[in-house]
């Protein structure tokens, strides 16, 4: 059974196709916060680069990633850390 890491991972890569992809599970250092459950995949890190996101603004690749990411979020997950770029940038 794929857990959510890897399910955002095929979620991700579904929906930009050869981006570049690292997820990290930050949900252990949120216990006890808001939307933290005892076993965890509730809260994670994002890093996606892909040519998709030339010319699109801060704003416009949050809301691709979170449309693509939707089903997790209805299934659970609480919060995502995004670093969303294309390549090239910094």
């Amino acid at each position: 059974m794929e857990n959510r890491a890897d399910r955002v991972r095929t979620a991700l890569l579904a929906a930009f196709p050869g981006a570049e992809v690292a997820i990290r599970d930050d949900s252990h250092r949120h216990a006890g916060h808001a939307g933290a459950r005892p076993e965890g995949e509730t809260h994670y890190a994002v890093r996606v680069v892909t040519p998709a996101f030339g010319g699109m603004n801060r704003v416009a690749r949050s809301r691709a990633v979170h449309a693509a990411l939707a089903a997790e979020f209805d299934a659970g997950m609480h919060a995502l850390q995004l670093e969303l770029r294309a390549p090239g940038e910094g």
